[in-house]
C-alpha cells in the first residue's frame, strides 16, 4: 500500500502465510486505532474514499460492530499485540447500510505500533 502522490508506503511483515480474498480491503491504523491509509478495496466495501477516513477512529468511522463492549477486536489486538483472525462483524457503509464482514487484525510489532486490518465481505 503506498501513497499515489508521494510513494510513501507501509510495510507489514506477517508472521504466517496469509491469503486474503480478492475482494478484501485493507486499512492501516496508528497505535490509537486512527486510520492512516486505506486500500482501494475499502471504497468498494464501504463507499468511503480514503480522504473521508483519514484520522478517524477505525471502529467508529466504519461502524464496526457485532462484539460485546469490552471485546472490541481492534482494541484487544492493539493492547495485547495479538492477531485476531476471522472476527465476524458488521460494518456500516457510507450509505448507512449494515454489511456482514469478516475482519482480521494484525498488530505492528515495531516501535510505532499500529494495526493492519483486512476486511472481507461475507454473505
Amino acid at each position: 500500500m503506498a501513497c499515489d502522490r508521494c510513494g510513501f508506503g507501509f510495510l507489514f511483515e506477517l508472521m504466517d502465510d496469509y491469503y486474503p480474498a480478492p475482494n478484501t480491503g485493507f486499512v492501516v491504523c496508528d497505535k490509537g486505532g486512527r486510520i492512516l491509509a486505506s486500500g482501494r478495496g475499502v471504497f468498494e466495501l464501504s463507499g468511503y474514499r480514503e480522504q473521508e477516513l483519514l484520522g478517524a477512529d477505525l471502529v467508529q468511522r466504519l461502524g464496526l460492530g457485532g462484539f460485546e463492549g469490552a471485546q472490541n477486536p481492534a482494541a484487544l489486538s492493539l493492547e495485547w499485540g495479538v492477531r485476531r483472525l476471522g472476527e465476524k462483524m458488521e460494518m456500516r457503509t457510507r450509505a448507512g447500510q449494515q454489511k456482514p464482514v469478516t475482519a482480521d487484525f494484525f498488530p505492528a510489532y515495531d516501535d510505532d505500533g499500529g494495526l493492519l486490518v483486512a476486511i472481507t465481505p461475507r454473505s
